[in-house]
């Protein structure tokens, strides 16, 4: 059989091992070119993402790069949809269109459209989190069996991420392995490794959930209310106003409380009321949001509620409170989605209509 014009191999590589290389160089030898989509490249470092998608493309270019010089091998980011597989699956089948046909009609062909070229979904069914094979059945399917066991990129981040970092050389290309090795070195790494050991202590101190949240989205004259947080987990991002539910309290009561203690929020004349607050409440526009890998402390499932202030040319005054290092107005068109805590800008797309 003649080889397929496009693969496409769809993975978070975090980091590249050489079960995810072996993947890659069994399906180039199938496909004409391979496009290469890295995963979770919206979002911010932690535990479980703790690489950017530049560190990992350069991962991938070093491991492939007469691959990449070639033209063979085509590395392109796709950000996360953590509440709709939709939106994900339409990311990813515009991202290959466009891919395919920048690439295809630049090689001796004109004007033609993505069902002219034959393109293959490649990949291995390992686990759960290779479910996105079966969500493109315009595709062709591309299976390739790994011959290096059933380790993955957790176990490399379980084993790297202590005191004494590990970094598995047998399974690790050289290139990866000195990337590893000198980014323990840095302050990313020492600030990484003081998240992982404070959320592998978290259970044992308040177990695994559920827990309930509650979350203000506070919008004002084209802006959000956000906080910097003060300490682990994501300690120097951005967050959503809000936290953990008292036993005796109303959810929305606690939305309301937790905006007041972390922002302060004013009006010029003193800190604005409960009820007052309240009041610029959209019920209409409250959401669960209760993705279950939405925060590595546990099951938490958070409600977040919708405060639309008046417009006004002067923004309510706000300062950091509680465990919020500090409390801002942003613009929308100023953040982007690696600055926030979690999956608050998911939240914020949602809430706010982005």
């Amino acid at each position: 059989m003649d080889k397929f014009d496009f693969g496409v191999f769809i993975g978070r590589f975090q980091p590249l091992h050489v079960g995810h290389e072996h993947v890659i160089a069994r399906t180039l030898e199938q496909v004409e070119r391979l496009i290469v989509l890295v995963g979770s490249a919206n979002v911010a470092r932690d535990p479980r993402n703790p690489f950017t998608y530049a560190e990992r493309e350069a991962m991938l270019r070093a491991a492939f790069r007469h691959e990449v010089a070639q033209g063979r091998l085509i590395i392109a980011p796709i950000g996360d949809h953590l509440y709709s597989d939709t939106a994900w699956v339409t990311q990813v089948q515009r991202k290959v269109r466009a891919l395919v046909l920048e690439h295809g009609n630049g090689r001796g062909f004109q004007n033609h459209g993505l069902s002219d070229f034959r393109v293959a979904l490649a990949g291995y069914g390992k686990d759960a989190s290779s479910f996105y094979l079966k969500l493109f059945p315009e595709w062709e399917n591309l299976q390739v069996d790994s011959q290096y066991g059933t380790f993955s990129s957790s176990d490399v981040r379980q084993r790297y991420f202590q005191r004494i970092p590990e970094v598995p050389a047998s399974i690790l290309s050289a290139g990866v392995t000195d990337f590893l090795r000198e980014f323990m070195l840095s302050e990313t790494f020492k600030a990484l490794l003081e998240e992982a050991e404070f959320l592998a202590a978290y259970p044992a101190q308040w177990g695994t959930g559920p827990f309930v949240t509650a979350d203000a989205v506070v919008v004002q004259s084209g802006h959000i209310l956000l906080v910097e947080r003060g300490r682990a987990p994501g300690k120097g991002l951005l967050a959503l106003p809000g936290g953990f539910v008292n036993p005796a309290e109303r959810i929305r009561d606690a939305a309301i409380r937790e905006l007041r203690e972390e922002t302060a929020i004013s009006d010029g004349k003193g800190q604005i009321p409960p009820a007052m607050l309240a009041s610029f409440i959209e019920d209409a526009r409250t959401r669960v949001f209760d993705a279950p890998s939405r925060s590595l402390r546990g099951r938490i499932i958070t409600h977040a509620f919708l405060f639309r202030l008046p417009e006004r040319r002067k923004l309510f005054s706000v300062k950091g409170g509680d465990d919020a290092a500090h409390a801002q107005w942003y613009r929308f068109g100023d953040l982007s989605p690696e600055m926030l805590f979690e999956d608050h800008w998911a939240i914020i797309e949602e809430m706010a209509d982005l």
